[in-house]
């Protein structure tokens, strides 16, 4: 008999490949950097863990990771370009009146940083964790944002992040990479900017997206003109 023609062994959970790929985001198996998996086809969550498999194969042999994590960053890529995801365009919303390099520029981001000491204490709750932000994603969802302020000489050490809706594991280890203070402060010393705007904003995106569009953003565009931007950088996860 050929391998082709045995039929699949019933796994024992009752649990299909479909449940399994979306167990991934917010589910049962909840791991925030694979939750693409449900966001893409089957037939791409598919062919990515067969491919994956192959790559793993192929490292014990010679020992090069990169691979993977191209395959990685494809099927990411692939999962949120699908029929039904959202199209930004990337010009400013709005034409500077000056150069760039006279202007006062703030950093403006969704990825939920703040200041040590400064904890915006989401529902009242002193000492969230990152797990507890996870498992309260639905909450999150439909609570107002609250926006941070982080002085731009807050340290990497003293720089907090906390959010119920992506992988926060490569912002912690390197802030630059959502949140890019140390970035903007190079190009204010180089003159691409005029002026790095102090404080930094920072809000947890997960957010009732009605009042923040109605409400919150233009009172919180005040609050940016108010510390002196001429323009902002913005930067969602």
């Amino acid at each position: 008999m050929a391998t082709s023609d045995i039929p699949p062994t019933p796994s024992s959970s009752g649990e299909s490949f479909d449940e399994f790929r979306k167990s991934f985001s917010y589910g049962s198996r909840s791991d925030l950097f694979f939750k693409w998996l449900k966001t893409g086809s089957e037939q791409l969550a598919d062919e990515f863990l067969q491919k994956l498999l192959e790559l793993t194969g192929n490292l014990i042999d010679n020992g090069d990771a990169q691979p993977i994590a191209e395959a990685i960053v494809r099927a990411q890529a692939a999962a949120y370009a699908g029929v039904g995801n959202f199209k930004y365009d990337t010009k400013p919303f709005a034409a500077l009146d000056r150069p760039v390099a006279q202007s006062r520029i703030a950093l403006l981001t969704t990825t939920g940083h703040f200041a040590e000491g400064d904890d915006p204490r989401p529902f009242g709750l002193a000492n969230l964790t990152q797990d507890d932000a996870v498992k309260m994603s639905s909450e999150f969802g439909k609570a107002d944002a609250v926006l941070s302020e982080i002085p731009v000489t807050t340290s990497r050490s003293r720089t907090r992040v906390r959010h119920s809706g992506f992988d926060i594991r490569a912002t912690v280890s390197d802030r630059n990479t959502s949140f890019p203070v140390d970035r903007m402060l190079e190009l204010e010393d180089d003159g691409v900017i005029g002026k790095f705007v102090n404080p930094a904003f920072s809000f947890v995106g997960l957010a009732s997206q009605l009042r923040l569009s109605s409400q919150t953003a233009p009172a919180w565009a005040q609050r940016v003109k108010s510390a002196g931007a001429q323009g902002a950088v913005l930067v969602p996860v």
